[in-house]
């Protein structure tokens, strides 16, 4: 075989800088913008110090990792602050300025704001229930497992690409499996890990079949990239990305605990030590509910008449099956009153779910997506306050019944109060004002829509709610079975009770520090 010898000496006499290797190694090099992913970076690396530090801390200062995370955290959310209306961006494609993997715009921020804050409240509730477990959990595995799903979780709401958001997801998932089980010999901590851990594992391989064909269709993983290729689809491929959009949809599906994905949450929330409980009811769904928003809103706006009708039918059974939940359950029975939290984040679930569907038929998205942000941090504050709560009467009412409650008036006078306060909030009820300007801003977002019959179902779910929330706060004030003991608060628990008590109060006097929110930037 012979090669022609005049265009082979031709290719080796051009210069060296006309070369295609040079503009490659151009277009690998990256500027980081170190401010803007400044609050995940901190977490993982006091995550890292936390883990490292435990191997030469004596075993009568391990409380000291604690005190380390509560101010690696709180370090973490003050660096949102220089982000503040900087609308910043990293990791970003050369030559296309506007295609990045991070973004920490105003939805970023609102939602790392929600993450970390309320992984500093759980914190701060894990650092009696350590001590409380007389080292059933052992200290530094469990800081640096908290640390790591906080970092991913922080992560998640700036990804803007699929590569990254699957990543952040997983290093929040991952290390919550560990937390759930990490109790030392205890069954219903294993059995709650291994239902939490099937259940998110067949979410994510369900959802990355679904990327990878979304990848395959439009050949790009950055999300406004998808937007713009997937209206284009080459007609033998339609089936592909249909497929590809729906399996996407199934799978964060189950990350937010919409029914029928729901079946875990119960059992593993009564399994799981009570502040990690916490923890998943609020930043496991701000995971769930932001990566959804990207994943729909961002990627696939051009799929609004597949994904609109779908998450509007699972809002509706979300909060529905949620609510009955709730409602069935016994006062006397036991871990009742983690059960009523856990089926009554069903239920909120699935109003956080209808302005995300309201976007698909919506001439402003962006604000239907607000609602869903504004939502989730009045339901933030108030659900961490009613853990915080529970948390302190599970210290000596080990099996933290809903009858457990009665009399706590008699008892602990401001406590009770505080959870009247939380649980009135939750069902959006005066003086709870907070909670009633959420609940209207996601109705308004239904009926802005045309999603009428969704209002509908959202006000019959209200009603329902409002019986089992009454229902509890009525028992606090009611005469004590039994001679009334005060319960002494540790320090940790009482600035817990203390951060959520004051942001609750203080939305319902100023709920426009939250509505503000409604524009998230994304767009």
């Amino acid at each position: 075989m012979s090669f022609p010898a005049q265009p082979l000496a031709e290719a080796l006499s051009q210069p060296l800088a006309q070369s295609p290797v040079q503009p490659l190694a151009q277009n690998l090099v990256q500027s980081v913008d170190w401010l803007a992913i400044a609050p995940p970076t901190i977490t993982a690396v006091v995550g890292l110090v936390v883990l490292v530090t435990d191997l030469f801390v004596k075993d009568a200062r391990t409380s000291l990792l604690g005190w380390i995370s509560v101010a690696g955290l709180a370090a973490s959310a003050l660096m949102l602050l220089p982000l503040v209306n900087d609308g910043r961006s990293t990791f970003c494609l050369t030559g296309e300025p506007g295609t990045c993997s991070y973004t920490a715009d105003t939805f970023t921020l609102a939602i790392q704001f929600l993450v970390l804050g309320g992984a500093l409240l759980t914190a701060l509730l894990s650092v009696t229930a350590v001590k409380d477990a007389d080292r059933g959990l052992p200290e530094g595995e469990y800081w640096f497992l908290l640390l790591s799903s906080a970092a991913g979780a922080a992560l998640l709401p700036a990804s803007r690409d699929l590569a990254t958001l699957i990543v952040a997801l997983e290093v929040a998932s991952l290390p919550a499996f560990a937390l759930v089980g990490l109790r030392q010999g205890d069954r219903r901590s294993s059995e709650a890990a291994l239902k939490f851990f099937l259940s998110s594992v067949t979410a994510t391989a369900v959802g990355l079949m679904g990327i990878s064909f979304v990848y395959a269709t439009t050949g790009t993983l950055h999300l406004t990239q998808v937007a713009d290729r997937i209206q284009y689809v080459d007609g033998q491929l339609t089936t592909l990305a249909q497929t590809g959009v729906v399996l996407t949809l199934v799978g964060f599906a189950f990350k937010t605990a919409a029914v029928p994905f729901h079946f875990w949450v119960p059992d593993t929330y009564v399994g799981a030590p009570l502040p990690i409980a916490a923890y998943l009811s609020v930043v496991g769904k701000a995971v769930g509910f932001s990566g959804l928003i990207l994943v729909t809103v961002v990627a696939l706006p051009s799929y609004a008449d597949v994904w609109g009708p779908a998450l509007a039918v699972l809002a509706a059974l979300t909060m529905t099956v949620g609510n009955v939940g709730a409602l069935r359950q016994r006062a006397t029975r036991a871990y009742s009153a983690v059960r009523l939290l856990a089926w009554s984040s069903v239920g909120q679930a699935g109003y956080l779910l209808v302005p995300i569907a309201a976007a698909a038929y919506s001439d402003d998205p962006e604000r239907s997506i607000g609602s869903t942000v504004a939502y989730a941090l009045m339901y933030g504050a108030v659900n961490l306050g009613a853990f915080a709560v529970a948390a302190l009467v599970g210290r000596r009412r080990s099996l933290n019944r809903v009858a457990d409650y009665r009399g706590l008036y008699a008892a602990n006078p401001l406590t009770a109060l505080l959870l009247a306060f939380f649980l009135l909030c939750l069902a959006g009820l005066p003086p709870g004002i907070i909670g009633l300007f959420a609940k209207v801003t996601v109705f308004s977002a239904a009926v802005d829509a045309g999603l009428g019959w969704l209002a509908v179902v959202m006000t019959v779910n209200v009603v329902i709610a409002l019986y089992y929330y009454l229902q509890w706060t009525a028992l606090l004030f009611r005469s004590p079975e039994d001679a009334a003991v005060g319960h002494r608060v540790p320090a940790p628990l009482t600035a817990a009770l203390a951060v959520t008590a004051v942001l609750a109060v203080a939305l319902s006097g100023a709920p426009q520090l939250i509505l503000r929110f409604t524009d998230t930037g994304l767009f």
